[in-house]
Order: structure tokens, then C-alpha cells, then sequence
């Protein structure tokens, strides 16, 4: 018990958040978006308590704002944009989430998320590809000044790294866990539940790169 106290005070304040995902994108025409879930990990060997804090708060409806995750556990907090309205669009918004040790009141870490309503999800992707196609015309305008550039293609897709990284994260997830005496696999390959945890939050990250690309 003492040495877990005195983990928290070298932790105070500093202690890393594992919130998955870190923006919200709510999209005013389509109503399935105005409602949003925002997953709390915690990895640690302690329990947790949350609070969710907002820059507008009378814009939202946050179910569950405070409350309690137990050691390598998680929690859904869910989100909802009560307020879509046309004045509201591209408007940058900022979610807080602390957290603290449950005997203690000062926050052990925070974790900030951004939000923001767009008009329309189409709307948003159709600039995203106009941004696209300009970028490389401008780069090719450029260097024709001094020289005949050779045909350059844009690529497209998620990089070599990025899916070796999402094969590792699923590598990791389907390996045993420690205690399963029952696995075929060698004991040095069996992962404890944190660091799966840890896995399954990259994995979510790389995910969600993947499907912007």
C-alpha cells in the first residue's frame, strides 16, 4: 500500500490517459453522428475515478460525466451534440478528461479531446480531395520553373508501416494471456492484460488513420 502511494505522488499530475478516439467529428446531416462514444482505458495495476469537463458545456449531453474505472479495465462515455445549429459549424470544442487516484482529489493526468460539427460529411470529404489534387499540382507548377519534372503518381492508402504496425497489434491480441496454462504457446510469448490494452488502443489509432487515408 505504501509503495502504490508513493507511485502515485511521483505520478501526480503526470500520469498518462488512454482515450480512444482524441477527436469527434459530429456532421450536422447526419443524425447517427450527434451521438458519440469515447472510450476511458485504464492500464494501471490501481483503480481510477474520471470526470469529464467541456469549454461548452450547454452544447452537449455527456452520459455518465463522472465516475469510476477499475484496474485494466475501460469505460464508454457517450457524447451527444444537442445544439446543430449552422453558427455552430467548424467550431473547435475541447473535452477534459481527469482523472485522479479514488482516496485523492487533485487529478492524477488529463487528456484533452477536440470536437467539431461540419455540415455535411460529404461536403468534408469532397475538400479533403480537392485539397488533395491541388497540393501536388502546385509542387509539380513549381519546379517546372527549373526543370521538366517526370510523371510523379500520388499515392494513396495506408503506408508499409502502418499496416506492419496494425499486424503486430493484432499479433499481440491473439497471443495468450498470462495465466493460460492451458496454450501450446511458449510462456515467453504470453502478454498480461495491460499490455494488450495497450495493443488494442494502438491498434484503434491505426485503425482510424487507415480510414482516413
Amino acid at each position: 500500500m505504501h509503495q502504490q502511494k508513493r507511485q502515485l505522488e511521483l505520478v501526480k499530475g503526470n500520469l498518462p490517459v488512454f482515450v480512444f478516439p482524441t477527436e469527434l467529428i459530429f456532421y450536422a446531416d447526419d443524425q447517427s453522428t450527434h451521438k458519440q462514444v469515447l472510450t476511458l482505458y485504464n492500464p494501471y495495476e490501481f483503480a481510477l475515478k474520471f470526470k469529464v469537463l467541456c469549454t461548452t458545456p450547454n452544447k452537449y449531453v455527456v452520459v455518465d460525466a463522472a465516475g469510476a474505472v477499475k484496474p485494466q479495465c475501460c469505460v464508454d462515455i457517450v457524447i451527444r451534440h444537442k445544439d446543430v445549429r449552422s453558427c455552430h459549424y467548424g467550431v473547435i470544442d475541447k473535452f477534459r478528461l481527469q482523472v485522479s487516484e479514488q482516496s485523492e482529489r487533485k487529478a492524477l493526468g488529463k487528456k484533452e479531446v477536440v470536437a467539431t460539427l461540419l455540415p455535411s460529411a460529404k461536403e468534408q470529404q469532397k475538400e479533403e480531395e480537392e485539397k488533395r489534387i491541388k497540393e501536388p499540382l502546385s509542387d509539380s507548377l513549381f519546379f517546372e520553373q527549373s526543370f521538366q519534372p517526370e510523371n510523379r503518381t500520388v499515392s494513396s492508402g495506408p503506408s508499409l508501416l502502418t499496416v506492419f504496425l496494425a499486424v503486430v497489434c493484432i499479433a499481440a491480441l491473439m497471443l495468450p494471456t498470462l495465466g493460460d496454462v492451458e496454450s501450446l504457446v511458449p510462456l515467453y510469448l504470453h502478454l498480461s492484460v495491460n499490455q494488450k490494452l495497450v495493443a488494442a488502443y494502438i491498434l484503434g489509432l491505426i485503425t482510424m488513420a487507415i480510414f482516413r487515408t
